[in-house]
């Protein structure tokens, strides 16, 4: 296996230019700073500062996150929303129930309160008539009694 080895050497000269060059980058970059532009990562020419612009993606994707939770929330809100408005029909449906069964009494409590006055109507019309059969009865046995007396009369006279 052959290897093959590069060596390369660097004169003081280059180094110089190596480090001339780096300043002047430098200042090429603090220069754009100023004036607004900035180099990203793969050297090329931005108008926001890398910092800005990381800030940036991080708040994106929190506003993304944000947005999320939101929608989830909104669906467990919309979902307790649901749950009351039937709950609030489930007891308005057992309230008009009530009323109803209310009513029913009430309707049933009038109806024997008037049967009860028919019956005591009743009574005082079954009294009368007894008062009155009571009376023709004592007329009927006292008019038996005078015949009586009267027949006896008549056959002591005979």
């Amino acid at each position: 296996m052959t290897h093959l080895f590069l060596t390369a050497t660097v004169t003081p000269s280059e180094q110089n230019f190596s480090r001339k060059a780096g300043r002047e980058t430098a200042m090429a970059k603090d220069i754009l700073g100023e004036a607004g532009l900035h180099f990203d990562e793969l050297n090329k020419l931005r108008v926001l500062d890398p910092e800005v612009t990381q800030q940036t993606i991080e708040l994106k994707e929190e506003c993304k996150d944000f947005v999320d939770k939101i929608g989830q929330f909104q669906k467990i809100v919309g979902g307790l929303i649901e749950l009351v408005d039937q709950l609030a029909k489930e007891a308005e449906n057992e309230k008009m129930k009530a009323i109803g069964a209310r009513n029913l009494l009430k309707s049933i409590a009038k109806q024997r309160e008037a049967q009860q006055q028919q019956l005591q109507a009743l009574i005082a019309e079954k009294k009368m008539q007894l008062e009155r059969y009571r009376v023709e009865y004592e007329a009927l046995c006292k008019v038996e009694a005078e015949q009586n007396e009267f027949i006896d009369q008549f056959i002591f006279q005979k």
